[in-house]
C-alpha cells in the first residue's frame, strides 16, 4: 500500500487488478483502487473535489475534476479516516494515476491541497 501525508492528511491507496474486456472494440484493462484517507491533524476537514491524472502508454493523459469522491463531500474528524473504493480502465498494460484533493479546514474555512501518490497501474503478467 502506499502512502503520503500532506498537511496532517495520509492518502492511503491499495490497486487490484480485475482482468480484461473488450469494450467498444478496444481491449481494456479494468483496475479497482481503495483509497483510505485519514486525518491525523487538529481540527475537521472537509473533501470538496478532486482531481486526477490517468496515465496509458497508449493514450494521451486524461484529467478528471470532479466534486467530492463517490458521490460524497466527507467530514473527517481528527483521528478518524474515511475509505472508498472506485476504479478506472485503460487500454495498455501499462499506466499510472496521480492527483490530488481539495479539502477545506471546517474550524478556519482555509482551503488546501492533499497530494495522491502516484501508483502504477499494471498486472503481474506485464511485469518483468
Amino acid at each position: 500500500m502506499l502512502q503520503l501525508l500532506t498537511s496532517g492528511i495520509s492518502v492511503s491507496v491499495k490497486v487490484f487488478f480485475e482482468g480484461t474486456y473488450f469494450k467498444n472494440y478496444i481491449l481494456n484493462y479494468s483496475y479497482a483502487y481503495q483509497i483510505i484517507i485519514q486525518n491525523q491533524g487538529k481540527e475537521a476537514v472537509q473533501l470538496q473535489s478532486r482531481h486526477w491524472v490517468i496515465i496509458d502508454s497508449l493514450r494521451p493523459q486524461t484529467i478528471i475534476d470532479g466534486e467530492g469522491v463517490v458521490g460524497k463531500k466527507p467530514v473527517i474528524y481528527p483521528g478518524k479516516s474515511f475509505s472508498y473504493k472506485s476504479g478506472s480502465l485503460i487500454s495498455s498494460s501499462i499506466g499510472a494515476m496521480l492527483g490530488h484533493y481539495n479539502f477545506v479546514n471546517l474550524a478556519t474555512a482555509k482551503k488546501f491541497k492533499v497530494y495522491i501518490p502516484k501508483f502504477k497501474l499494471s498486472p503481474a503478467f506485464a511485469l518483468n
